[in-house]
């Protein structure tokens, strides 16, 4: 139970200051007269300003309430780094003993652990959390202990009461860690993109580590070793070798002593992408076909166009001297011998045998196949016939015999069993729809897959491998009929577009392919494939775990599934022959980008309440009570500061000066100073 006088005046203070100064100014002239009352006139004035301000003497009834100590344990990944899981259990219990052990003290535990997604150690926000709960007129000390590495210092909250940082680690911990200063999100095929890579050391780093091995990975394959110099800015070069998506990784091996490997790798995930597709096409006697494969080709400004066509054959003697004719020749040893393998793709359109080609350029084109190549051809009447193209050296890589029956017959294209799960021609709008064509060159399929027929189900479309490269035959010249919209045309564009693509070996349109797509730390696995049934894709997990998941069809052709990958790091995918890899989430995380234990990073919070930053290696320090204002921490020990709060159970007023007594005691001291007064 406490009293107190509070003061409720009737009057505003200026009010009751007027009146003192007139009362003074009485008692002062009572005094100049000589007047022997002045004393009591004094009294009588003092009890009338005294029941003017409401004097009030208020009783309360108070609990004190306990002062709040909030400890905070870090329970985050760079937490569980040697040692310091140890010294911070070891911490948690002698501490929380010694403020147990302390009268009108609790305590509040908070544990930060490993914020979502890779934010890292969000200490301050949990802080800030704690201090919105708990009123901060009980807060008498904040203590933490953590290795000092939080990824939230902005965030820090102004605080009630002194922090202070009991840091784990060793004054001994060194690390290493790999850097990747510059990673493009895509590089052109087969050009060096430079890559700026650093690898520190950091902390008590022993004597004589200046160079490491870097090995460098793509794609999971054989690593290359590289040694660089650390501390420096090191550029390299790195070539993809094929389209679409790229994992490169890039490693230091762990040197002995150092804190964890977990930063000496780095993972790029980078996109191939190529330049410009450079096309050959030869076209044969003209025909509308002929107009629209150049506008088609033409209208991509990734595509750089090489376009021949044979008008006139060295066998014919027209009289017109050479001078004046505005043709040139055809330039087949520089193109077929030369340079026939700075082309991607090389489509021959209603070509047939003209005595301009000879049979070693021919052959130097089945060559060029079987090494990688790519042949687009566009069948036309003379594919049937006796110069057809087929009864040359390319006979062997040409999918499909001719029987030399030319189909002169109205017909719908469509998409075969087979061609609605190949990537190629499955999806394309309008199918069952399409406009017809007028006619069909007859074939017989003898390798490859039919994804298109024709005429009474004939072989249209044949896609087939060939060494190293590819060869399509489209066994028709009426496919500019779907771009002039004859009864309602075709996707002609997108079918092209496909084809160059399935030549090029754009992972998307492989036929049999696996890969995955990363979304943080979930990964959809893709199979693509022509076969009707599949076995489960085998998963090698990071450390080395492997997990056998099943695939459920979508689509026809393409199966997938979804893996919650639980690390953080590189996924090996296999299935059969096939192969992918994939990284998931960055290779070091942010709680191991920078592992040495410091109190830099939150001393700008401590220092303005003068708190402590020590070492657990050094011992536990003792807990003092200090007075607010003063330093909180020293040599071997930290402060709390007592806050003597507490909670008002009931408050009563009562009046000092009731309105009787204050009548009563100005009347008799004015009356008894006129009496004495007058017997003067």
């Amino acid at each position: 139970m406490t009293g107190s006088i509070l003061f409720d005046p009737l009057l505003p203070w200026p009010f009751l200051a007027g009146v003192a100064l007139l009362a003074i100014a009485s008692v002062g002239l009572a005094l100049w007269r000589g007047l022997s009352g002045w004393a009591l006139r004094l009294l009588a004035a003092l009890v009338v300003i005294g029941a003017l301000s409401g004097p009030v003497y208020q009783r309360e009834d108070r609990t004190p309430l306990t002062d709040i100590v909030v400890l905070i344990e870090d329970r985050s990944a760079s937490q569980a780094l040697p040692d310091r899981a140890e010294q911070t259990d070891d911490a948690l219990t002698k501490v929380t003993a010694a403020i147990e052990d302390r009268e009108n003290t609790e305590i509040r535990r908070v544990e930060v652990s490993d914020g979502e997604g890779d934010t890292g150690t969000l200490l301050m926000t949990a802080l800030s959390e704690v201090l919105a709960e708990e009123p901060r007129a009980r807060i008498a000390g904040i203590i933490a202990l953590s290795d000092g590495r939080l990824h939230d210092a902005e965030l820090a909250p102004a605080l009630p009461a002194p922090l202070h940082l009991l840091m784990t680690g060793k004054s001994s911990d060194w690390d290493r860690r790999l850097i990747v200063r510059n990673a493009p999100s895509f590089a052109i095929i087969g050009e060096p993109v430079t890559l700026t890579i650093r690898v520190e050391d950091n902390g008590a780093v022993p004597a004589g580590s200046t160079a490491v091995a870097l090995q460098i990975s793509v794609d999971g394959g054989e690593p290359q070793a590289v040694e660089i110099p650390t501390g420096q800015d090191i550029e390299i070069p790195v070539t993809l070798p094929h389209g679409g998506r790229n994992v490169i990784q890039f490693t230091v091996p762990e040197a002995e002593g150092e804190l964890t490997d977990r930063n000496n790798t780095a993972l790029i995930q980078m996109n191939g992408v190529r330049d410009r597709l450079r096309v050959l096409l030869v076209s044969g006697e003209p025909h509308p076909g002929g107009r629209t494969w150049r506008n088609l080709l033409k209208s991509d400004s990734s595509v750089d166009l090489v376009h021949f066509t044979i008008l006139r054959p060295p066998e014919k003697q027209d009289g017109v001297p050479v001078d004046e004719l505005s043709l040139i020749a055809f330039p087949t040893r520089e193109l077929f011998l030369e340079k026939i393998e700075d082309f991607d793709l090389i489509i021959f359109d209603r070509y047939k045998r003209r005595g301009i080609l000879p049979a070693i350029y021919l052959d130097n084109v089945t060559k060029y196949i079987t090494e990688g190549g790519a042949v687009l051809i566009a069948a036309g009447p003379d594919f049937a016939g006796a110069d057809s193209i087929f009864r040359s050296p390319l006979a062997p890589v040409v999918p499909a015999d001719p029987t030399a029956r030319v189909i002169e017959q109205r017909f719908r294209p469509h998409i075969t069993e087979l061609g609605a799960r190949h990537p190629v021609t499955s999806d394309l709008a309008g199918a069952g729809s399409w406009g017809s064509w007028l006619r069909q060159i007859e074939v017989t399929t003898k390798s490859g897959q039919e994804v298109m027929s024709g005429f009474e189900d004939r072989p249209l479309l044949i896609l087939d491998r060939v060494g190293d490269g590819r060869v399509a035959l489209l066994a028709s010249d009426h496919a500019w009929l779907w771009s002039r919209g004859y009864e309602g045309g075709g996707p002609q564009l997108e079918l092209l577009r496909r084809l160059a693509h399935w030549m090029m070996k754009e992972p998307e349109l492989e036929e049999e392919a696996l890969w995955a797509e990363a979304t943080g730390q979930r990964m959809r696995i893709i199979r693509q494939t022509l076969s009707e049934e599949t076995g489960p894709v085998t998963i090698t997990q990071p450390d080395g775990s492997q997990v056998a998941v099943d695939l459920t069809e979508d689509k026809p052709g393409r199966l997938t599934a979804d893996f919650e990958g639980p690390d953080i790091g590189l996924y090996r995918l296999e299935q059969g022959d096939h192969a992918a890899v994939i990284g998931l989430g960055p290779a070091a995380p942010r709680e191991f980008e920078e592992t040495i234990a410091t109190g830099e990073l939150m001393d700008p919070v401590i220092s303005p309440l003068r708190g402590g930053i020590l070492r657990l290696e050094d011992g536990i320090p003792a807990i003092r009570m200090v007075r607010a204002g003063r330093p909180a921490a020293g040599r071997g020990w930290i402060g709390l500061t007592p806050r003597d709060a507490y909670e008002t159970r009931s408050v009563s007023q009562s009046e000092m000066l009731p309105p009787w007594l204050v009548l009563l005691l100005a009347s008799g001291f004015i009356i008894l100073g006129w009496l004495r007064e007058g017997r003067r």
